[in-house]
């Protein structure tokens, strides 16, 4: 009984989706693959995956096994590597984190990450949208805002300012904000992932209420919408300055902008971080202090 064979199929099964893939990898053919899972299944005496001829998902018993199994994987690996004399990082880093800052600042730098560390893939879960990290077997999740979740711990890696904006051509059709209090005559495209709520924005003297007939779960899509004229938006400094320098944009209510947004990387409190995570973090934290509209911990841009 190879029970450690059983567990990493089943690992490998999750993040492919695929038992194909499993067993192209693992060179033991799909049957194979598939019998060393239900085995598993059957010395756990639960389900583990939902299968069909679509699609293959993790039971919720099986994404909490997933979580504590590709930790023990993990650290049999860098045992064995170490007792090989293998010292660089390797294994597969599962990165979440916004689509705007995945695509736009660390995709375009990953080549060089890569090129550092040639024995670590990198998946990356992209979206606004809130992850367990534990249940979900992510390494690290990159995040603005104050941590919350006293299961995590969290590194500062930059500190990001707001700013209103919109178009030119709103702005001559509806008029330009002055005051924060004059929001309430215009069109906010609101955020509705906001923890505290999508119907307020912060300024230097509190809480303004907004409200607009736009309503997205996306700062990228915030962006594409503020961008065809269709009204005010609140975004991350770094993500519209192109946009402002070229004229396209416009800054609003710039006297008058709230403390910048922590952005942290953060990982579980309860597991071992991984060495591919911690020279990740350490690369991150270089990019972003290079990225304009970011500004470091020391108060420098």
């Amino acid at each position: 009984m190879d029970k450690l064979l059983w567990m990493r199929c089943f690992v490998r099964a999750v993040e492919t989706g695929s038992f194909s893939a499993v067993a192209r990898e693992l060179g033991i053919g799909q049957p194979n693959v598939s019998r060393h899972v239900a085995a598993l299944e059957k010395s756990l005496g639960t389900r583990l995956l939902h299968r069909s001829t679509r699609q293959m998902v993790a039971t919720a018993e099986g994404q909490r096994y997933y979580a504590q199994a590709r930790q023990a994987l993990d650290i049999i690996g860098e045992a064995e590597a170490q007792a090989h004399g293998q010292q660089d990082p390797h294994g597969l880093l599962r990165i979440a984190c916004p689509e705007s800052i995945g695509t736009e600042l660390l995709i375009p730098a990953l080549p060089d990450f890569l090129r550092r560390y040639p024995h670590v893939d990198v998946e990356f879960r992209l979206g606004d949208a809130y992850i367990d990290l534990v249940a979900e077997g992510i390494d690290i999740a990159i995040r603005g805002g104050k941590l919350r979740d006293s299961t995590l711990r969290a590194r500062c890696v930059g500190q990001s300012a707001r700013i209103c904006v919109a178009s030119r051509t709103y702005l001559k059709q509806r008029g330009t904000p002055l005051e924060p209090g004059d929001l309430a005559a215009h069109d906010c495209i609101m955020y509705t992932l906001l923890a505290a709520g999508n119907d307020s924005w912060p300024f230097r003297d509190g809480d303004r209420k907004v409200s607009g007939r736009m309503r997205l779960n996306s700062l990228d899509g915030i962006r594409r919408a503020v961008l065809n004229d269709l009204g005010i938006a609140y975004l991350p400094a770094w993500m519209v300055t192109e946009e402002l320098q070229s004229g396209e944009l416009v800054a609003l209510l710039t006297a008058h902008g709230a403390p910048p947004v922590p952005v942290n990387v953060l990982y579980s409190a309860e597991r071992r971080l991984p060495q591919r995570a911690a020279v990740f973090i350490e690369f991150i934290a270089q990019v972003l202090a290079k990225v304009p509209g970011l500004v470091r911990d020391d108060g420098a841009s």
